[in-house]
Formats: C-alpha cells, structure tokens, sequence
C-alpha cells in the first residue's frame, strides 16, 4: 500500500511538472533577450545578470502596442461585470430558494436555457440593438453584456449553493421578525462565502479572457482590452517571441494570482454544484 501511494505521488508530481513546464518557459522567453534563449535555450537556470524586464516595459508603453490601456479596460470590465452579475445573481438564487412565488421553476427553467444558449446565437441582433442604443463601441456595453450573460449562469450555481444552507436559520430569522434583506445580508452571504467566491473567480476568469464579444463589440483602440492588444504583439512577418511571451504573461497574471490567493475558497465553493436540496 505504502509503495502504490509512492508511485501514485511520483506520477502526480511528474504530471503536475510536465504541465507547468510550458508556462516555466514562456516566462524565460519574455524576461531574457532572444539572441540568447536562441543560441542556449531555455530550459535552465538563467543568469541573473541576463534577466531584463524590457519586454513588459515595451509592451505596456510602447504605442505601437499599448497593453497598459487594454490591461486598464480588462479591469474594469471584468471587476464591474463580476459585481454587477454576482449582485444580481445572488438576489434571484435567494428568491429561487427562500421564496414562495408563481412559476418559479419555468422562471428557472428560462434561466436555465439562457445559460445553456450559445452566445454567438445572439451576436446578430446584440450588434444591431447595441448601434441603436448607442452602446456599439463603449465599456459600458461590453459591460453590460458580460453582466447579462454572467447573471444566468451565476445564478444557477448560487442557487444550488444557497440550498445547502439549512433552511431553519432562514425559517428562524423570520420568526423572529427579521426581514428578508436582512437574513439575505447578515444570514445566507457570510454562509455562503465560499460560493460567492468561487462564482466571482470564473465570472472574472471568463470576463478576463473573452475576444469573441471583445472583436465584436470593442473597436477602437482607446476601449480595447488586453485580450485583443495581445494580437497586436505578433507582428506580420517577423514574431517578438519575447514581446508575445510578456503580452501572454501579463494577460494572464490576474486571473492567475486571484486563483492562487482564494484557491481555498474556489475548492470549497464548487462543492455547490449539482447540490440537490
């Protein structure tokens, strides 16, 4: 038994290195100049004199490239789609749980399909309504569309999560006078931390890296976000594998350091999926 969780450990590890070896080696390329990844490789441990940060510094300021202004706009849109979406999402998942109302699980239902619905279906009169209101080309649009879409789905799985709370403390508070913002507020969300959290990361995960809604709805250079400015760092004729590797580093940095520093919190929070009360 000793021996088979030895080589069970051995093999996750082995696996676990095998899989993180091509990020180990996009971080190489973009902090070390390419005449040398080239002639020695990358696989090594790197002179700290040889070390440069001029691959992030010319992809953020640099004009031609301007990661800083698309790594501003990612973080607006995806912090105010996830605020926006989780709110929303987490009144309707209460109401879905704790309240008695009519049609309640065709209204489900509806939200259901919402979520399942592939949203390139909607891209065509999404386009046309967004020319006429105006919000064609905005971060308010592509705001909102984030939050609309991320509310279906948020709502799905917060549901499920509220229902693994007990019901007595809701049936508690009642009795004793409380009103239903305020069990919502002082009850069900510090319970249902961990769900937030893990709903909010892959809200925020999936904002962070969308480019379909982005080339759709986001044309002008001054409202682009990093996952389109990071085309721009492959040149026509020539590739900076250096300059795309800090792109492709810094866009993926803040997903990356939220999952790292509320991991626990996203492990426990999934549990909430698929939960039948």
């Amino acid at each position: 038994m000793k021996a088979t969780r030895i080589l069970f450990n051995i093999v996750v590890w082995a696996f676990a290195a095998f899989w993180v070896l091509p990020f180990v080696g996009v971080i190489m390329l973009s902090i070390l100049p390419y005449r040398e990844v080239v002639i020695q490789g990358w696989l090594r441990v790197p002179d700290p004199e040889s070390i440069t940060l001029k691959n992030y510094l010319e992809a953020l300021f640099n004009p031609v490239y301007d990661l800083a202004t698309g790594l501003r706009n990612s973080l607006l849109v995806a912090s105010l789609a996830t605020l926006i979406a989780l709110l929303a999402a987490s009144l309707l998942a209460y109401a879905f749980v704790n309240l008695p109302f009519r049609m309640k699980t065709f209204l489900f239902m509806i939200i259901i399909f919402i979520m399942m619905a592939p949203q390139q279906i909607s891209v065509v009169p999404l386009f046309f309504l967004y020319l006429q209101l105006g919000l064609y080309d905005s971060l308010p649009g592509i705001i909102l569309l984030h939050s609309a879409w991320g509310t279906a789905w948020a709502t799905f799985f917060l549901r499920n999560y509220f229902a693994l709370i007990p019901r007595s403390l809701v049936e508690a508070a009642w009795v004793d006078g409380a009103r239903d913002w305020q069990i919502f507020r002082r009850i069900v969300l510090p319970l249902a931390k961990p769900g937030l959290i893990a709903a909010a990361l892959l809200q925020y995960t999936w904002v962070w890296n969308d480019l379909f809604y982005a080339l759709v709805f986001l044309s002008s250079n001054v409202n682009q976000v990093i996952t389109q400015k990071v085309v721009f760092l492959k040149g026509e004729f020539h590739v900076d594998w250096g300059l795309l590797s800090a792109g492709s580093v810094l866009s993926m940095s803040i997903p990356l350091v939220l999952y790292v520093l509320f991991n626990k919190y996203f492990a426990r929070g999934v549990a909430g999926w698929g939960v039948k009360r």
